[in-house]
């Protein structure tokens, strides 16, 4: 299994996927990007929609690019936007959302377009979390 190093060719990713952003009413581009189990790199910009309920977190974009390559788990993260609206960071139910790829110890990079500002573990963004293992049965994930 790949491991994680430097996070620059998630960024490059998506900071590119964030230039396609469709963020009209909020103005609040986004672009995250996934690294699977096998290496490779998922990326996605967030959609607005009119109907606000109807949009889609770039996380949530990019993992469904993740499952329709055929990916499975995400090992590590990146989200990029403006830091001047503050620390850019999935918000609850993204966070949930990668809960259902990604294990608690994986790493989610929080980015401006100059780079990475910080860096978490999901369990970190997420204590206490449930998870899949609840309801399959297991005790760990």
């Amino acid at each position: 299994m790949p491991t994680a190093g430097s996070p620059d060719d998630l960024l490059a990713a998506a900071l590119g996927a964030r230039e396609r952003t469709y963020s009209p009413y909020s103005g609040y581009a986004v672009g995250a990007a996934l690294r699977d189990e096998l290496g490779r790199i998922h990326a996605a910009p967030n959609v607005e929609n009119a109907a606000y309920p109807q949009g889609q977190c770039a996380e949530a974009s990019a993992i469904g690019v993740l499952i329709a390559a055929g990916g499975r788990r995400v090992t590590e993260a990146l989200v990029v936007a403006d830091p001047a609206a503050g620390l850019p960071s999935p918000c609850g139910g993204c966070r949930q959302r990668l809960r259902e790829f990604m294990p608690l110890d994986a790493s989610i990079h929080l980015a401006g377009p100059a780079g990475v500002i910080r860096t978490v573990t999901l369990g970190e963004l997420l204590p206490l979390s449930f998870g899949p293992e609840f309801l399959l049965g297991r005790t760990s994930r």
